[in-house]
């Protein structure tokens, strides 16, 4: 398998967020009205996009960062390099502790991409969001 892009090119970065805002459009919030989307980037170099969709019962919602986990998985991918994460409103929408922990499931050093509302990109390895997460080993 070819080596990762590297998430600490501003370029990529750059890319990661531009795929996440291109997908907001696509969520389904009629509750909350809170749109979320996410790329993640694949070990394969494919970006893979995920957007929150929510339910009247909102333990059944799924969010963003979970639906692209999903969409990765479901086509091989399961180690990532960085996730970039965006809200409909335009501010910085950290992932929650549930996607943490999925992230971390499959790449617990892979780093959280977030821009703020003056256009500036902010990275975060995972292991900083979610210093103690449990330690599964996946083969």
């Amino acid at each position: 398998m070819p080596a990762a892009p590297s998430f600490t090119n501003p370029i990529r970065q750059k890319q990661l967020i531009s795929a996440a805002k291109s997908q907001i459009k696509y969520a389904y919030c009629p509750y909350s009205g809170d749109s979320f989307a996410a790329a993640l980037l694949g070990e394969d170099g494919v970006i893979y996009t995920g957007v929150s969709v929510e339910n009247i019962n909102h333990a059944s919602s799924l969010c963003a960062e979970h639906a692209a986990v999903a969409k990765a998985v479901s086509k091989g991918c399961r180690k990532f390099s960085a996730i970039a994460v965006c809200s409909g409103a335009g501010t910085p929408a950290i992932p929650c502790g549930s996607c943490r922990q999925v992230l971390a499931e499959f790449s617990p050093a892979m780093q959280i991409l977030l821009q703020d509302e003056a256009g500036k990109i902010h990275s975060y390895p995972l292991s900083q969001l979610l210093p103690a997460a449990f330690n599964v080993k996946v083969p």
